[in-house]
């Protein structure tokens, strides 16, 4: 069995890895760890009284780096939920799960169908040279752009090297209207609204023609199949891999 504790386990997405883990045959939830009534306040804590092969941290930007440092320096392998994270942390994470030889497994998002999208941008990338993208979600989540978004823009400029061809010199007067700026002119523009979940949609355009690519989740069990594949991919390889598109 692998044991698994979950970091962030009374929050939303917490709530529902706990279920999944419990309902899954091959893995046991050996720890649930929450600042806030958790069995446990910290990975530290939990670590200390239970053997743990994987955590899952599905907590907040602010904390989810020092998580990430702790878990990879005391052997215990990690998948991160968590958005938020900048390049430069991630690349050191990466670093680390290497020179270590423990697992970190970091996703922008475990939905099947948000991978999709992803891919999908990717392939259409090479054949516009103008593209936006604009992600939608509840207005609880604290980092934006969402991390969904800047893997996708990250997808799309490996494919193409500026979308913005043709563009006239523009002005803001309002700062910020224009979006986000992100990798090779790629605008991202986050929307934060009750009501939403969880929405991207990235736009292409040429001369007389718009691609939209668009995906909807509408619960967080759509991410759960996502995240056991992750825990079970961790546990089998002491690796560093980034986004889920890399094991389906």
């Amino acid at each position: 069995m692998i044991k698994v504790a979950v970091c962030g386990a009374n929050g939303k997405m917490g709530q529902e890895v706990v279920k999944a883990v419990n309902a899954d045959n091959e893995t046991e939830l050996v720890a649930k760890i929450d600042i806030v009534n958790g069995e446990f306040n910290s990975i530290e804590e939990a670590h200390k009284s239970k053997e743990i092969d994987i955590l899952v941290d599905f907590t907040q930007p602010k904390s989810i780096y020092e998580n990430a440092l702790y878990c990879l320096n005391n052997g215990i392998n990690i998948v991160i939920g968590t958005t938020g994270l900048k390049d430069e942390q991630i690349e050191e994470l990466k670093q680390l799960s290497e020179k270590n030889k423990v697992a970190c497994f970091i996703a922008p998002n475990f939905s099947t169908g948000a991978v999709l999208m992803m891919k999908f941008a990717q392939m259409a990338a090479k054949y516009f040279d103008n593209a936006e993208i604009i992600e939608l979600h509840h207005n609880q989540k604290k980092d934006a752009p969402s991390g969904t978004a800047v893997k996708t823009a990250q997808l799309m400029a490996e494919a193409n090297k500026s979308f913005t061809t043709g563009n006239c010199e523009e002005t803001e007067t309002i700062e910020g209207a224009r979006g986000a700026n992100s990798y090779d002119n790629i605008h991202i523009h986050s929307v934060r609204m009750p009501g939403y979940m969880a929405s991207q949609e990235v736009l292409f355009g040429s001369d007389g023609q718009i691609l939209s690519i668009r995906h909807d989740s509408t619960n967080r069990t759509c991410y759960m199949p996502g995240v056991m594949m992750a825990v079970k991919y961790a546990y089998e390889h002491k690796n560093f891999t980034y986004g889920l598109d890399n094991i389906l």
